[in-house]
């Protein structure tokens, strides 16, 4: 089949899997999964891209958990808050300065991520033991980015190659 159809059933068959998996026995956010498993594409599949894309995605993480640290034990104003974040954007840029954090949005995507999973699950950033939303947040984005490379070695195997040139 072409390349477009066969990752229409990969992708399709491993969403269904890992809505289910995030639903029943890994409780992380699906969400996170998917936004993994779009910044493993973006920064190009392959090995390459699943380092590229875990690296990146936990260099946001680190980067808003520092954020959301700050944020914690510092005065809660507003403008406080929004000093912290702009630190924190300003470091995502200078991080994607490194030819394996280049592609910027997959770092802007773990720090989102790590936000969203500690508002979703109203653990603060404080929070000890593996309901921290960090580690919630990471399981997810390693997970993903398994899925994206399951889901393109699954897809070239359902591609037919003479389809390809027809």
């Amino acid at each position: 089949m072409k390349s477009k159809e066969a990752y229409t059933v990969s992708i399709g068959l491993l969403a269904v899997v890992d809505t289910y998996l995030t639903a029943t026995v890994l409780p992380v956010p699906v969400w996170v999964t998917f936004i993994a498993w779009a910044s493993f594409f973006i920064v190009g599949g392959g090995n390459k891209g699943l380092v590229q894309s875990v690296a990146s995605n936990f260099t946001g993480l680190v980067i808003s958990s520092l954020t959301l640290l700050a944020i914690a034990f510092l005065p809660g104003t507003p403008i406080a808050a929004a000093v912290l974040v702009g630190i924190g954007s300003a470091a995502m840029v200078q991080a994607s300065k490194s030819t394996l954090l280049s592609i910027l949005p997959a770092i802007v995507w773990g720090f989102a991520s790590t936000v969203g999973t500690t508002v979703a699950t109203g653990k603060p950033i404080t929070t000890v033991g593996i309901d921290n939303p960090a580690l919630v947040a990471a399981t997810a984005l390693v997970v993903g980015a398994l899925f994206g490379y399951v889901s393109e070695v699954f897809g070239e195997a359902l591609t037919d190659k003479q389809a390809q040139l027809a």
